[in-house]
């Protein structure tokens, strides 16, 4: 996935904001809370950082390309960072930015929820 690309799935998931933050990282918000990051990359993968559950996090912190999102994973929040190759593939890439989001929309207040019409009446 190139940064193009990342971006512009980003911009089509409700209520997104875009912020250039942290030394030139692409950093994508819903609701003023960040679901996903692009950027730092130091080979010809686009770094690619999102939030997961749990379980995905114990799953895909062990496949080869992947692995606990620096700095942010340390602190013990379930972060991972797509950064070499093999890694995931781009729909599989968009699936996990898709559920990230979800993830984070879904910790906002109810309140901002509501005015977001943001996943307030699915069942967790």
């Amino acid at each position: 996935m190139t940064r193009e690309e990342f971006n512009a799935f980003c911009k089509s998931l409700p209520h997104t904001t875009h912020v250039v933050q942290w030394g030139g990282a692409d950093v994508w918000k819903v609701g003023g809370k960040v679901f996903a990051i692009a950027g730092w990359t130091r080979n010809e993968t686009l770094g690619i950082t999102f939030k997961t559950s749990e379980i995905g996090y114990e799953v895909l912190k062990e496949m080869p390309g992947l692995r606990p999102a620096p700095y942010l994973a340390s602190r013990g929040m379930k972060w991972i960072q797509h950064h070499d190759v093999p890694g995931l593939g781009d729909a599989d890439l968009c699936d996990h930015i898709k559920s990230s989001h979800r993830i984070v929309a879904k910790g906002l207040t109810k309140k901002l929820q509501r005015e977001l019409d943001l996943y307030q009446d699915e069942a967790d």
